[in-house]
């Protein structure tokens, strides 16, 4: 296998740490554990996921990779890094996309204090409802939309020492605005990058259906709602995390150049 050197293209380098980055959960039980250490941490910790997207933005904005090197936690998001991780003989665990596990970290935090920014009205307010009501009964509920500036987030987290923050401003900017607020609050909470799960929550968009889930194709569900917002991303990036993947395979597993003996 590569040793990823001088000769290893820059986005290649960055595609192998971020795979070497992912943690994987292999069972139901695993994804239990994990869902109980998120919900008690004990500083300020950031959850990510990584998809397709995700490795595509990396591959061209080495800012982007910082930020996401930068989570303490970085979860498989999708059907493409399971295929990115099958070319590189490796198992891709469970598919723990934020649209499903965010909910479920959300029910472990009813009765704490809980903050969503991100989106805008009516579906920040509607999520809002959501969390109050269903997932988090209990737990104070505040809002902000994803537009302000990122000392209006710190400011509002540290008036509020929310328990739950979650971010749904999308890549990159929520990955950017993650690391700020965990180096600047100084108590437990987890911070979340969960890209459009508040617009899911307030009915913005609705899930695709159940077969099309376990298929891996909630992307073209979701490419059909959205055209014109999601062509550049699915169309046009899909075979380019593709190519890009079978790339990297074929760059992991090269023979090595055999050297020359001299006397």
């Amino acid at each position: 296998m590569t040793t990823w050197g001088a000769g290893a293209a820059e986005w290649q380098m960055r595609w192998h740490e971020l795979v070497r980055a992912v943690v994987r959960v292999h069972s139901a039980s695993g994804e239990e554990q994990l869902l109980e250490s998120l919900a008690q941490p004990a500083e300020p910790l950031v959850l990510a996921f990584v998809n397709s997207h995700a490795m595509n933005s990396a591959a061209t904005s080495p800012k982007f990779f910082d930020a996401l090197m930068s989570a303490d936690l970085v979860l498989r998001d999708g059907i493409g890094m399971q295929i990115l991780l099958a070319l590189l003989n490796q198992s891709p665990g469970l598919n723990l996309n934020g649209t499903d596990l965010i909910p479920k970290i959300l029910r472990r935090y009813a009765g704490r204090p809980i903050a969503l920014f991100g989106t805008q009205e009516p579906y920040l307010g509607q999520a809002q409802q959501v969390v109050a009501s269903k997932l988090a009964p209990g737990s104070a509920c505040i809002t902000a939309n994803g537009f302000l500036d990122t000392a209006s987030y710190v400011r509002l987290a540290a008036a509020h020492r929310p328990s739950l923050i979650v971010l749904g401003m999308g890549m990159p900017r929520q990955e950017e605005v993650a690391g700020v607020l965990r180096a600047a609050l100084g108590f437990s909470c987890l911070i979340i990058c969960g890209g459009a799960i508040i617009d899911f929550l307030g009915g913005k968009a609705p899930r695709a259906p159940g077969w099309m889930r376990r298929a891996g194709l909630e992307w073209l569900f979701r490419l059909g709602l959205e055209p014109r917002r999601l062509f550049r991303r699915y169309v046009v990036g899909n075979p380019l995390f593709i190519a890009r993947a079978l790339s990297l395979a074929a760059a992991t597993f090269a023979p090595k150049p055999q050297g020359h003996n001299s006397r």
